[in-house]
């Protein structure tokens, strides 16, 4: 296994990859302990993230292992088809899925996913748009989806 850690706005970004698939893209909480042991698809994985955050990537092309349930690797490429820029609800996300009475199903898949980022279950908000449910925490959500022009913070009138 290798891995590659990437310094972002939202904290550190741990990529673990093998010989021939990035497995994982994770925020670290805890970066005490790292060692950076890298190959060519962490490095292709690094430099793609950077990318995205300089603003210069929209669509990530990596090899990617879903690792997962039938549904959950169903769910995780669901969520590849969401366009950068663009937001679906839960609801949608079921709906697109085959079926509206797994929303909380696909809403736990959703959370399950081992790729921040580069699988934008971030781009995935409640029906009314609020911002629920991301494992990352919502602040990364927000600044992610801003990121992306497709939320703007609101701010108070009064």
């Amino acid at each position: 296994m290798y891995t590659s850690h990437l310094s972002t706005p939202l904290g550190l970004l741990e990529i673990k990859a093998d010989d021939d698939f990035v497995l994982s893209t994770l925020f670290l909480e805890d970066t005490g302990g790292m060692q950076e042991n890298e190959n060519a698809v962490s490095r292709q994985a690094k430099q793609q993230l950077h990318e995205y955050f300089a603003s210069q990537r929209e669509v990530f092309s990596l090899p990617l292992s879903l690792n997962g349930s039938t549904f959950q690797q169903k769910v995780w490429t669901e969520l590849q088809h969401i366009p950068y820029g663009k937001t679906i609800s839960y609801l949608q996300l079921a709906v697109n899925l085959g079926d509206e009475k797994c929303i909380r199903a696909a809403a736990t898949a959703n959370g399950r996913n081992p790729f921040a980022i580069i699988v934008p279950c971030h781009r995935v908000i409640g029906k009314d748009g609020s911002l629920t449910g991301y494992a990352c925490g919502l602040w990364r959500k927000q600044w992610l989806l801003e990121h992306e022009g497709s939320f703007r913070k609101q701010t108070a009138l009064f």
